[in-house]
């Protein structure tokens, strides 16, 4: 009889490479159906030059919802809210793969999205609870506006190539880990693994100069499931290690977006004001900006490491610091002339 631990190295190591297989095969058979129906056609506030075909984001979210269905085959993972969280993020690659065919209006794109962000609160247990000294009812609506937050921050940085994968390659990687030693339940671990292994699988063909995009179809789920996975990162008393992973994209979608609110522009229409967009226009290539990003998200997740070793709040304040510092310094960086 094979040991339990056998059988879980086992799942660990098989959703990743299934994910990352599947995507990269579905990526190969699905691109010649979007180069005809799906191109992104340049403008002046696109980063690319040539039409692009988007739509990667089918085989990354194919990829690793089935490489997930294949190993809850092997493993228990009843009572975990799985359905309900593939449902919603189903949910969004729809509203994506339209908005990508066809632009929807802003209202009723904000409303589907909403309610696939409330399809997978409500999956939560009872008792989840992040903050004690909040009624739930608040802490729910707070998770709303944040997890709607979460879903389109992810699409609003999806503007360069491969700048998604330097930030989900890292944050899930990181997650996986933590789920391996305990501080992340198994259902979420194994969604890191697969979505991780799903965009190592896409990396190929949107590696500069981009042969295919995510597309919204890509991002928004994409969005939902790692903020998901961070949301039981934070449950399990691990806040700022959930605040760190991601710091990057929040702290350039949040700052530009508060930008662009205060000159009055209306935000929901596509724009070149965020940091990385900078950086281009400053004098960097699109490899230098998304290999400063990767490694600045290799920092982050060794700071959200010490955040869980060392779990008290004078080290979680510190290492917050020392995040905001480092990420302050990458946007500054980007901000100025080269």
């Amino acid at each position: 009889m094979v040991s339990d631990e056998l059988q879980t190295m086992r799942i660990m190591i098989g959703v990743p490479l299934a994910a990352c297989i599947i995507s990269a095969a579905l990526a190969i058979l699905l691109r010649p159906l979007v180069v005809r129906y799906a191109l992104a056609r340049p403008n002046a506030r696109s980063s690319h030059s040539v039409p692009t075909p988007q739509g990667g984001g089918v085989p990354v979210i194919a990829a690793t919802l089935l490489s997930v269905l294949l190993a809850a085959y092997f493993a228990t993972l009843a009572g975990t809210g799985l359905p309900a969280v593939f449902s919603a993020a189903i949910l969004l690659a729809c509203v994506g793969a339209g908005d990508d065919l066809c632009p929807l209006p802003v209202l009723p794109r904000l409303a589907l999205q909403a309610l696939a962000v409330c399809i997978v609160l409500t999956a939560l247990p009872g008792d989840f609870h992040l903050i004690p000294a909040l009624p739930v009812w608040i802490e729910r609506a707070l998770l709303l506006i944040g997890g709607l937050w979460f879903v389109n921050l992810v699409n609003f940085m999806d503007g360069l190539d491969w700048i998604t994968v330097a930030e989900i390659v890292p944050v899930t990687a990181a997650l996986a880990l933590f789920g391996f030693y305990g501080e992340l339940p198994v259902t979420p671990t194994l969604v890191a693994l697969a979505l991780c292994g799903a965009m190592i699988g896409f990396a190929p063909f949107n590696r500069p100069v981009a042969k295919l995009f995510l597309g919204d179809v890509g991002s928004l789920p994409i969005g939902l499931l790692a903020g998901w996975c961070l949301l039981h990162l934070a449950g399990s008393g691990n806040i700022a290690a959930a605040l760190l992973l991601p710091l990057y994209y929040l702290a350039d979608a949040t700052i530009t977006l508060l930008r662009r609110v205060t000159r009055g522009e209306k935000i929901w229409v596509a724009h070149r004001s965020h940091f990385y967009q900078q950086a281009t226009a400053n004098g960097f290539s699109v490899m230098q900006v998304v290999r400063d990003i990767f490694v600045l998200n290799l920092g982050l997740a060794a700071l959200a490491a010490i955040s869980i070793l060392q779990p008290s709040p004078y080290v979680q304040g510190a290492t917050l610091m020392v995040g905001i510092a480092a990420v302050a310094l990458v946007l500054t960086r980007f901000s100025r002339p080269r």
